[in-house]
């Protein structure tokens, strides 16, 4: 990364900072609703090396790119004027700028492991390397959950995707060797022990290739279907509708916005449950969890896809103890929790019902819960 930053801007950088993709393992499209999350980080991460301008310019290059260096000027940043990937980094520099933080300029060279549209949080990553890196190269002394609300800022203010917090909440808290308990009202967050491998288990992402775009708008109609349904039966979130009062909400609601509010309901009570079989140690509970999370964002919020499903139904078919489709939904990634032992042969079941069905191939790999953003050089 220096040497890469070094051919690039001139100059050897000031420091190198990674962030983590995540997994959410239970608990999708529960933080905007102020709900419960159950994320881990992953060891694919987004590494910057950074170092300060005193002319106020930000400079950016992607390593996964082959365009030009992106030249900027701090000042002049406001919302819509940036809209390639570049809008995720210039966004936390805006969103600083908005908090009041005295920053300047930077030269920033990028490099990742999280696959982009993979339901991974990819940008995620993006924005909390920068965030880390702004707040270490400008003493801003900013803790961890507070750059990922800034990096939060960033994605919704700056980048025009209405996301929680969950996703950057994940990349800068998570730890190596448990999960993320997020309780996002409460801006609380706790660590769930959570190692699989030590219990003869694997943890598999199969990247289904599909691509997805939260900015293309599906998005941000659910947030706000959700958002309707808590207006309309005098809640200040679905947070706060109890699972013994959705009979009676299903009679107060408009049709089409039953299924969501039964969604989130019942997945903030799948993540307690979650948490509850971690602590115990019975992770082999954990799978059924998350085929019913599966089921519900499928039939409920309708956000899978044929690929998705695919995957979910092979995967149960070849032993799998559990698996769902992770992330904002339209394509991505689905995670299988699966006894170590029968990863192989399930992989191989997954991929020939791909090439049967005539999909693209997808992409597995196992994963672990690793550890959240931070300097590393």
């Amino acid at each position: 990364m220096k040497e890469a930053f070094r051919r690039i801007h001139g100059a050897y950088p000031e420091g190198v900072w990674a962030a983590p993709g995540r997994v959410n393992l239970i608990g999708e499209h529960t933080d905007y609703n102020d709900g419960f999350a159950l994320p881990i980080a992953i060891p694919q991460r987004t590494l910057v090396a950074a170092r300060r301008r005193q002319d106020g310019r930000l400079r950016l290059h992607s390593a996964q790119g082959d365009g030009p260096v992106i030249d900027l000027h701090v000042a002049r940043l406001t919302p819509g004027a940036v809209t390639t990937w570049g809008a995720y980094p210039a966004g936390v520099v805006w969103a600083l700028r908005e908090a009041g933080h005295r920053i300047g300029g930077a030269d920033l060279h990028i490099d990742s492991t999280v696959p982009a549209g993979a339901g991974l949080s990819s940008s995620a990553a993006l924005e909390c390397a920068v965030a880390f890196a702004y707040n270490d190269l400008y003493g801003l002394d900013l803790s961890a959950p507070a750059l990922a609300l800034i990096s939060q800022r960033a994605e919704n203010g700056f980048a025009g995707v209405p996301c929680g917090a969950m996703d950057q909440l994940a990349s800068a808290c998570c730890t190596a060797g448990a999960a993320l308990h997020l309780d996002i009202r409460a801006g609380a967050h706790e660590q769930v022990p959570f190692a699989p491998e030590a219990r003869g288990m694997s943890l598999l992402v199969v990247d289904t290739r599909v691509k997805h775009d939260l900015g293309d708008g599906a998005y941000a109609a659910l947030r706000a279907g959700c958002e309707r349904a808590a207006r309309l039966l005098g809640l200040a979130a679905l947070r706060d509708l109890a699972p013994a009062d959705l009979n009676r909400a299903a009679e107060a609601l408009p049709a089409h916005l039953v299924p969501l509010a039964r969604h989130v309901v019942t997945e903030n009570a799948r993540v307690t449950e979650a948490v509850s079989h971690l602590r115990a140690g019975r992770l082999a509970a954990l799978g059924r969890i998350l085929t019913e999370g599966h089921a519900s964002l499928r039939d409920d919020f309708r956000i899978s896809c044929a690929e998705s499903d695919l995957v979910v139904d092979t995967a149960l078919a070849h032993g799998a103890l559990g698996a769902r489709m992770t992330g904002g939904g339209f394509g991505g990634s689905v995670i299988v929790l699966a006894e170590e032992g029968g990863v192989e042969v399930l992989g191989e079941a997954v991929t020939t019902a791909f090439r049967s069905a005539g999909y693209q191939a997808p992409h597995l790999f196992p994963v672990s819960p690793s550890a959240g953003a931070r300097r590393i050089g």
